[in-house]
């Protein structure tokens, strides 16, 4: 019986860490007609849109003000970067955490933030059911509302793969 209690332990810790890096950066392009490749490569693109930045920094206020700090954990990305993430757990090691290569990335455009929870200075958690302001609604939640009405689309609404922290614009 001792052995079932050890197997069956090891399985849930294996689930919950392969949902939790999951969870962290894979990422999903959104249709193509969205992708902003037909007018800036990636090249030529150095920082956040600025539609973004100013929206990304209203996310943050507006969010605190609810009682729910946050912290952006990951903004533009160059495709250096990208091709750095894509490599990882397939030619280098680690962990795979994007399914996408360098310019394929709306964070290649300065057109995409990922954000966490962080319920105390230095403690940023990844918990979609954290209620730290008690008012009987998921953190995680409040903030996704607050985005989209700043104009921004949630990756966890895509239907493939979802990426919870990850918010983008659709700007053209």
């Amino acid at each position: 019986m001792h052995w079932k209690r050890i197997i069956l332990t090891t399985l849930l810790m294996t689930v919950a860490a392969l949902i939790l890096f999951g969870f962290l950066h894979i990422e999903q392009l959104p249709p193509k007609n969205s992708t902003p490749v037909a007018t800036k490569d990636a090249d030529d693109i150095n920082s956040l849109h600025p539609t973004v930045e100013k929206n990304m920094h209203k996310l943050v206020d507006k969010s605190a003000d609810t009682g729910i700090p946050i912290i952006i954990t990951d903004d533009y990305r160059s495709k250096k970067e990208q091709d750095k993430l894509y490599a990882q757990g397939r030619t280098t090691e680690g962990q795979i955490v994007t399914n996408v290569q360098g310019g394929e990335s709306m964070h290649n455009y300065g057109l995409a933030i990922d954000f966490a929870l962080e319920p105390e200075p230095g403690k940023v958690i990844w918990d979609m059911e954290y209620d730290g302001n008690k008012n009987g609604e998921s953190d995680w939640l409040e903030v996704v509302a607050i985005a989209k009405d700043l104009g921004f689309h949630w990756g966890g609404d895509w239907t493939e793969f979802k990426d919870y922290p990850h918010l983008e614009m659709h700007i053209y």
